[in-house]
């Protein structure tokens, strides 16, 4: 069973985004993405102040097994990035939910209606295993 929590929403393509009291949002990946990398050595990470559109590339980690993309599920700018994973990547595998790469202030509030909510995206998850 995937491990999804459902206050969160999740992009298809195995991103995870939290809303914070602040009007911004924490960008992550999911529990399944890190395992399917494995022991994460890697994170580049974007620039604050990068403007990002929905589904544009944002962050590369690199594995010991592969090379994973991370795209941002919704049109916003960076507002911080998550330093630490710069000296401590592996992170991302004991804490995916945790372990945030970004954080954005989204441009286009409506788009995260069309992100999954925690049941589909673990239906999604199962049904491609």
């Amino acid at each position: 069973m995937v491990h999804t929590p459902p206050e969160l929403r999740y992009a298809a393509t195995h991103e995870w985004v939290a809303a914070d009291a602040d009007g911004t949002l924490r960008v992550g990946i999911s529990d399944h993405a890190q395992d399917a990398l494995g022991d994460v050595v890697f994170v580049e990470l974007p620039a604050v102040g990068r403007h990002l559109r929905q589904g544009e590339l944002c962050v590369t980690i690199e594995s010991v097994k592969a090379a994973g993309e991370v795209y941002s599920p919704v049109t916003g700018e960076v507002v911080a990035v998550h330093e630490e994973l710069t000296g401590s990547p592996e992170l991302l595998n004991s804490d995916p939910y945790g372990a945030w790469l970004i954080r954005l202030r989204p441009a286009v509030p409506a788009e995260l209606d069309g992100l999954l909510d925690a049941q589909a995206y673990a239906k999604q998850v199962e049904a491609s295993a």
